[in-house]
């Protein structure tokens, strides 16, 4: 009696083998081994305690309730990657460590071909400039791999951190949003990348990018025949 192979874990969940590299810098989807060490990164902090960057003050508690709040928002963001519907966070790690995470969000992307960005560091990491690879990383994946035409970023007008990452890369300025922020107003400044403002970026803004099991992240997505 003769049985079928074993599925890869890729055949199962194509996520789970892709790599987006750049030197020392990698992307990839978190395994629950990784979530836990983003989990004890987070717990020992992702911003000055005086500041909160998140609409949805996740940073807040004692450190195990940080740690979980990630466990359990990771692990949530699972079920919600559909061809019509992703939010997609994935590990950025340095010299093989996560660091922090790099996360792409989209409605109807196969029609819209747009996406928003998002993301943390661990407060060790900050001013390294790791946020902005990271940030092209993941841009790289959405233009160059995923085929789309627009990015979309956003960041409180008091985060002049984030701000700068989108305006360094080319981001125009698209209007703001007037929200709570720990039952306080805020205004958060959005941004947007068109297809040819990544084309036009400057060369000290091109990394030399490798993408690794990304034919079979497209058909998850439903993007392998549209484009």
């Amino acid at each position: 009696m003769t049985t079928d192979p074993a599925l890869t874990d890729a055949e199962i969940w194509p996520l789970t083998g892709l790599r987006v590299r750049s030197g020392d810098l990698e992307l990839r989807a978190p395994d629950d081994r990784t979530l836990l060490d983003l989990a004890r990164l987070a717990a020992q902090g992702v911003h000055p305690a005086d500041y909160m960057p998140f609409v949805v003050p996740w940073t807040r508690g004692t450190p195990a309730q940080v740690a979980r709040s990630v466990m359990t928002y990771q692990w949530g963001l699972r079920t919600r990657t559909t061809p019509d519907d992703w939010a997609i966070e994935l590990a950025v790690l340095h010299d093989g460590v996560p660091v922090g995470t790099q996360g792409m969000y989209a409605k109807g992307f196969a029609v819209t071909r747009s996406a928003e960005t998002g993301s943390w560091l661990g407060l060790a990491h900050h001013h390294r400039g790791i946020g902005t690879r990271m940030r092209l990383l993941i841009l790289h994946l959405l233009f160059e791999g995923f085929g789309a035409q627009h990015a979309t970023s956003s960041a409180f007008v008091d985060n002049p951190g984030s701000g700068g990452v989108s305006r360094k890369i080319g981001y125009r300025e698209n209007g703001v949003l007037h929200q709570s922020r720990e039952g306080q107003p805020v205004v958060s400044q959005q941004y947007v990348l068109d297809r040819a403002d990544w084309d036009a970026r400057p060369d000290r803004l091109r990394l030399d990018v490798t993408i690794d099991g990304l034919d079979p992240v497209l058909d998850q997505l439903g993007l392998a025949t549209t484009g």
